[in-house]
């Protein structure tokens, strides 16, 4: 890879080490990967300063750069979703933070109908309709569709007034768009899911806590069942 940039070494370290083929112990020199890349020492120890910020890799003097256990990345990372979403392990970080939605979303729903303000509940009945339509004309697996999807859920976070529960958006929004750009979100989706979504949005305009959270648990649900039939 000759006069790779910083920005390409994390990349393409990055994408090997999250997809197993450089395997966690694995001990890399600096005057190796230097000679891999066809960089500079510099450009090397930038790009190393970068996966050790996320977890990844771990320098030691006199012993080189170590690959990190799994179990030490930082799994809500966008960058490194999007390297597992492009590896063979795909599947299972789609489920996975899918499971994580499962988690959180109906919880985030039902503090939403308690303490959204007008505006987003309003913002939330919209976003949610133009989901059901765009699905409706097979527009699913488009780019309009996807935007839409993630406004939705990042508001239906923030509406939580939880900060904890919206620090998670990026990792939602990393797993919708990764599923949409690997052509698995369908051109028309899951009906019994845009319902829940319709559904959900309602709930919250009109404050009602404990629907809120059941459909929106419905739509999770419908969605996990998709992406394991996917793996």
């Amino acid at each position: 890879m000759a006069q790779a940039s910083h920005g390409s070494v994390v990349d393409d370290l990055g994408i090997r080490i999250a997809s197993g083929s450089v395997s966690p112990g694995t001990v890399l020199t600096l005057a190796g990967l230097e000679e891999e890349y066809g960089v500079s020492r510099t450009v090397i120890r930038e790009a190393v300063r970068v996966l050790e910020a996320m977890g990844m890799l771990q320098s030691r003097r006199r012993i080189g750069v170590t690959v990190r256990p799994t179990g030490d990345w930082s799994a809500l990372d966008t960058r490194l979703i999007g390297w597992q979403l492009r590896g063979p392990h795909r599947d299972r970080q789609l489920v996975v933070v899918n499971e994580l939605r499962a988690a959180v979303e109906p919880i985030a729903a039902r503090l939403s109908a308690v303490r959204a303000t007008d505006a987003e509940r309003t913002e939330l009945v919209r976003l949610a309709t133009l989901l059901q339509e765009l699905g409706a004309q097979g527009r699913g697996d488009g780019d309009e569709y996807l935007a839409v999807d993630i406004a939705f859920h990042d508001l239906l976070l923030d509406s939580s007034r939880n900060p904890l529960l919206a620090a998670v958006k990026p990792a939602v929004a990393a797993v919708i768009a990764g599923r949409s750009r690997a052509g698995l979100t369908p051109g028309v989706p899951h009906a019994q899911a845009l319902h829940n979504h319709v559904q959900t949005a309602a709930a919250i305009a009109r404050g009602d806590a404990d629907a809120a959270e059941h459909h929106t648990r419905r739509y999770v649900d419908t969605v996990l069942g998709e992406v394991g039939a996917d793996s």
